[in-house]
């Protein structure tokens, strides 16, 4: 499979090369922005980074800057390539994006690519479904100091799981931490909180706490290269699919 890897100097753009060429994939291209120092420089065995669009790629693994995703849509829907994005932060009009974007082609768009937290998404909506109300929910992410949403992707995803586990629309009850007199919590919340500091690569927790037991599911994540392993998988799985939006639980085998 020939892949090209959009940000290739970032945190996952690095662990994306690494895994790639352990795997014995074709990386025809690594991008970065223009003008980014790297430009021209080796990334990888024979290839530079460039800030031309990778038109001989047949997927393209793009973990950028989400302000990057709808002029990246653009050029994969041109070129006819499987996208597989991992950025997250995207707004209303990024996400429109995306959804007219596979209309055209095969995308696999997912707020983390790990198996574990993917597991991990299915359990919590399994475990909304069983513990109701009466068990209050809270979600609680930490990531490194240099992550730039909050909350992450991952934590959104996890709140949409918990929240279609109970048939209720999450933004009718989510949260977003809380400050100040706030009173008593109501019933049904689901709360998400954002913690910031040093080199954690990911922790997500998710809790429901009831008078009598508190049920507390997590997922640590000790390397990028659980990410980015998932990532190649999406796109080796995309590869030959028609045109749709697909997330992981598609790549798993978890939906149809």
């Amino acid at each position: 499979m020939n892949v090209a890897i959009l940000g290739g100097a970032g945190r996952m753009g690095r662990m994306l090369i690494d895994c790639a060429r352990e795997q014995g994939l074709n990386i025809v291209a690594v991008t970065e922005a223009p003008g980014h120092p790297l430009i021209g420089t080796p990334a990888c065995g024979d290839i530079r980074f460039t800030d031309a669009w990778p038109e001989n790629a047949e997927a393209v693994i793009d973990f950028t800057f989400h302000t990057c995703v709808i002029p990246n849509l653009a050029n994969a829907v041109r070129c006819r390539q499987a996208y597989v994005l991992g950025t997250t932060g995207l707004d209303a009009a990024e996400l429109a994006a995306v959804g007219e974007a596979a209309k055209s082609i095969p995308i696999c768009f997912a707020p983390n690519f790990s198996l574990g937290v993917n597991l991990l998404l299915a359990l919590v909506e399994r475990a909304a479904a069983v513990l109701d109300e009466s068990y209050d929910a809270e979600i609680v992410e930490m990531h490194h100091r240099h992550k730039k949403d909050a909350p992450s992707g991952t934590a959104l995803g996890l709140a949409q799981a918990l929240a279609k586990g109970r048939g209720v629309s999450l933004n009718d009850v989510v949260c977003y931490g809380r400050e100040g007199i706030v009173g008593e919590r109501p019933a049904g919340q689901i709360g998400i909180h954002a913690l910031r500091g040093g080199s954690v690569v990911g922790d997500h927790t998710v809790m429901f706490a009831a008078d009598e037991e508190r049920v507390e599911i997590t997922h640590k994540a000790s390397s990028r290269a659980a990410f980015a392993k998932g990532a190649l998988k999406a796109a080796r799985w995309l590869l030959g699919r028609a045109p749709g939006r697909y997330t992981m639980r598609h790549v798993l085998g978890f939906e149809g």
